[in-house]
């Protein structure tokens, strides 16, 4: 039973490649990119540590980064829930919520966790490389 839920799933995961509405698959990545870029710099400027990192190593911070980072990939997020929905009912005429939220974290928060941390760092060492000349 279980089995065939996750196959199901995984066949429905790769159709979206070549299915209706793939410009998503690009466009909804791309905006959490931006956003990540825009908060990766905004962590250069305030020095502090990279994103992910921080989230991981300090348990103190990271109920406060998390409701940050989720404030920028909210709209994101819930964009991606709602054109998957519309793939679903189009492709499917079905409605497959875990899909939508795996779908939704893969387009929405991914990019954005693997993104800021990288940016913050390469925006720290431009700044110190800039204060040194």
């Amino acid at each position: 039973m279980i089995e065939d839920v996750l196959a199901r799933i995984w066949e429905n995961l790769g159709g979206r490649i070549g299915g209706p509405l793939s410009f998503r698959l690009l466009l909804q990545p791309l905006v959490a990119t931006v956003l990540a870029v825009r908060g990766g710099l905004q962590d250069a400027r305030a020095n502090r540590p990279p994103y992910f990192w921080a989230i991981l190593t300090s348990p103190a911070e990271r109920r406060d980064l998390m409701r940050e980072g989720w404030k920028a990939v909210a709209k994101v997020f819930v964009i991606a829930l709602i054109i998957d929905a519309v793939y679903q009912v189009v492709v499917f005429r079905w409605l497959y919520p875990a899909e939508m939220f795996i779908v939704a974290f893969l387009l929405a928060c991914v990019p954005y966790l693997l993104v800021r941390g990288p940016v913050g760092r390469l925006g720290a060492l431009m700044g110190r490389r800039d204060r040194r000349h």
